[in-house]
């Protein structure tokens, strides 16, 4: 990823936060992090992937953001200085699901093989 496009996704990532955070009185949004932006080499689109304090409201998060995603944009286009403004895709970013998932997994192998080596000790 080119230095140019690193420093795209970094600004647009501060500013959506700004705009989800200051700007959009929807409540049933909740608390909304934006984890990653992925911007494509050509700068016509940007694929944002968000985050959700409960994870029940991931889906709904979804389709508020990308109903809202003209407002989001006009604002942001406000907000930077390009002369392009990327289209905006919004994702909810699983990788913290994942990440927990495999965690849970690594704890339930650990925790078999302490009960393994206990048993083999005290034969």
């Amino acid at each position: 990823m080119s230095l140019r496009i690193e420093r795209v996704n970094k600004e647009i990532k501060r500013n959506l936060m700004e705009i989800i955070q200051q700007q959009i009185d929807n409540p049933s949004l909740g608390i909304v992090s934006i984890t990653k932006v992925n911007t494509s080499p050509d700068l016509k689109k940007t694929k944002v992937y968000f985050s959700v304090l409960n994870d029940e409201k991931t889906n709904e998060v979804e389709v508020t953001l990308n109903k809202m995603k003209g407002f989001i944009r006009s604002s942001l286009g406000r907000k930077l200085r390009i002369r392009s403004l990327p289209q905006l895709f919004f994702f909810p970013d699983e990788s913290i699901k994942y990440s927990i998932h495999i965690y849970k997994k690594i704890e339930e192998v650990r925790g078999g093989n302490k009960e393994d080596n206990r048993g083999d000790k005290e034969e």
